[in-house]
């Protein structure tokens, strides 16, 4: 298990970027939470297990149709454990 904190770039708010990444989040069992930044990116606090979250990182350079994702930074924190997925407001 570990936990990724990734600040995606692009057209990803007013595109249900965050509703994408719950629902990703959930198929891959991932825990965690995502919201808007007030600079127009989208941050994403994400634990789960590597090849998880490997998965979820393809999905989130895609992102849903509407979207265009033009870079996603991301960085290895300490483990943070979560009940589940949730969309922060």
């Amino acid at each position: 298990m570990k936990t990724l904190e990734i600040y995606v770039s692009g057209r990803v708010q007013g595109v249900s970027y965050r509703y994408f990444t719950l629902k990703k989040a959930a198929s891959l069992n991932i825990s965690g939470e995502v919201k808007n930044l007030v600079d127009g990116r989208v941050m994403i606090i994400a634990t789960g297990n590597e090849s998880d979250l490997e998965l979820f990182l393809e999905e989130l350079r895609q992102g849903p149709s509407q979207s265009n994702v033009t870079e996603l930074r991301l960085n290895e924190i300490p483990l943070k454990k979560y009940e589940k997925f949730r969309i922060v407001y």
